[in-house]
């Protein structure tokens, strides 16, 4: 199995600072843009086994990497907040 650690981490960070750009209105799909956003501008960082995750997250849990994923979770934030998508899905043609 394939997995990005990173997206756990940009998750987590989501669920810490949504609260915190007063604008930003939660849902499903504004959910997914914060983490689509935040995730484009950081490192993917792909394991395989659980000992590359275990290390993998520990190099991860360090305070600027921790501070480099909030940054991005931050600033994708407040561009959901200004620019939202519509929550209707889009109509078919």
């Amino acid at each position: 199995m394939i997995i990005n650690v990173m997206e756990q981490h940009v998750l987590d960070a989501y669920e810490r600072l949504k609260s915190s750009v007063k604008e930003f209105e939660e849902s499903p799909r504004h959910r997914d843009d914060v983490v689509v956003l935040a995730l484009n501008r950081l490192p993917p960082k792909y394991v395989v086994s659980n000992a590359g995750k275990a290390v993998t997250e520990a190099a991860l849990d360090t305070p600027q990497h921790r501070t480099a994923i909030e940054v991005q979770v931050f600033e994708a934030l407040r561009q959901v907040a200004r620019v939202p998508r519509n929550d209707r899905p889009p109509s078919e043609s």
